[in-house]
């Protein structure tokens, strides 16, 4: 057998396997054999090679690709440089690429026809937002203080071609689940005429876990449509596409999937896939196909064909566990100092409300280049690297990414960087 087809038995063979390995297992929050036994997190955290010259709390841009997974990477670039149009076009445009696309929309718990392959969530989530049909002017589209703010761009561009308003709901601080969702309650009930809704799942300000699916019901009862964020909860929370209840949903794979950077998925319920617009300059597939919702061009099929090797490492360990594990290091760090005068925290301790993201404060910094320099600080003077966020309604913060190489030893030198700046 020629080293081409090989390639291909091979490629086909790991996407179809892996898919019947989700759907035996259940997908993305399922079990997998001998999940029961004691999950060895220093076994996991040595599959990473990270640099040693600084500590990396800045892991919700992207994640670091385990070993494996960067290795099969390499393997693929280098073999598309062998064997380049000559693969891609008689083997991978179509069967290997839709193989691997049935495997994504398993691990998703939605059907194939309701999910299409991106270069990232922001892609995804312009592409849902621009294109969607059913604002008319006087109505209004509403989005909150913590979204992503090319996701707010989107939505007042959307505002201005279609002659609506725009509406903003501010997140409570402190925050719990009942004053967030009472807050997009209020929010509703004094913009009766909301078309469409944006929710972040996972705030990249603050690290702040959205009650979703209370908020999308609530939202569809009074009929508004809801268009998720779901960039920073992917494979980080311990949930499926379907359970959020929102009919848009915009995803990423190289954050809390490990995949390559430069992939992500959007979703359509199947019903709903009249209701955006087809992607301009996309002529490849039908009106009647999710992926005409997609931007055209040519994008890194390397990365795709990497992405079987990232959803079987990431399925190594259960998805429930891998979130405790991610919640436990905020929980690590945070305890330390969430008693110290002139710290604040900016995810709650209630349950369910925070992950591997938190931002915290000090006192009387709440500008953004103050935060900007204390990020500096951090890096320069304690060998810590964090990332300064401006948008929460107290003012800026320092927004802090354990991820599972993260050392107990890392969050303690954390903890004490912060007591020491807090008293300065």
């Amino acid at each position: 057998m020629s080293t081409f087809a090989q390639r291909r038995r091979t490629l086909l063979r790991a996407a179809a396997g892996l898919t019947a390995g989700l759907a035996a297992a259940g997908g993305a929050r399922g079990a997998v054999p001998g999940a029961s036994r004691a999950l060895d997190w220093q076994q996991l955290a040595a599959s990473y090679d990270v640099a040693s010259d600084f500590v990396n709390l800045e892991n919700a841009y992207y994640g670091i690709m385990a070993r494996p997974v960067a290795e099969d990477f390499k393997r693929n670039i280098d073999y598309l440089n062998r064997y380049n149009s000559y693969f891609l076009r008689r083997e991978f445009d179509r069967k290997g690429i839709e193989t691997i696309r049935a495997q994504l929309a398993a691990h998703a718990g939605v059907a194939t026809g309701e999910l299409a392959i991106t270069r990232s969530a922001t892609e995804s989530m312009q592409n849902l937002i621009c294109n969607y049909r059913l604002v008319k002017p006087g109505e209004t589209v509403m989005y909150g203080n913590l979204d992503y703010d090319t996701m707010i761009d989107a939505m007042a561009d959307l505002a201005r071609r279609s002659g609506a308003s725009t509406a903003t709901v501010q997140i409570p601080e402190p925050a719990t689940r009942q004053n967030v969702i009472d807050a997009y309650d209020q929010a509703l009930r004094k913009h009766p005429r909301t078309r469409l809704l944006l929710l972040t799942h996972v705030s990249h300000r603050t690290g702040l876990v959205m009650p979703v699916a209370e908020i999308v019901r609530m939202a569809k009862a009074r009929g508004a449509d809801v268009v998720v964020d779901v960039a920073q909860s992917w494979g980080q929370l311990d949930y499926r596409i379907p359970d959020l209840g929102a009919d848009f949903v915009g995803a990423n794979l190289h954050k809390w999937v490990g995949a390559p950077l430069g992939l992500g998925f959007l979703y359509i319920r199947e019903t709903r896939l009249q209701d955006i617009g087809v992607q301009a300059g996309t002529t490849n597939f039908p009106a009647t196909d999710i992926r005409s919702r997609v931007t055209a061009g040519t994008v890194n099929m390397a990365a795709i064909m990497t992405i079987p090797a990232a959803l079987k490492f990431h399925g190594q360990f259960p998805l429930a566990e891998r979130a405790a594990r991610l919640r436990g290091l905020r929980d690590d760090w945070v305890r330390q100092v969430i008693d110290v005068p002139g710290v604040q925290i900016l995810t709650p301790e209630e349950p369910g409300m925070s992950g591997a993201v938190t931002s915290f404060r000090l006192r009387g910094r709440t500008g953004f280049e103050d935060n900007v320099a204390l990020a500096r600080r951090l890096a320069d003077d304690y060998g810590l690297f964090t990332v300064a966020r401006s948008g929460p309604a107290g003012g800026s913060c320092i927004r802090v990414t354990p991820s599972y190489f993260t050392r107990d030893t890392d969050l303690a030198r954390l903890a004490a960087a912060i007591r020491e700046l807090a008293r300065t």
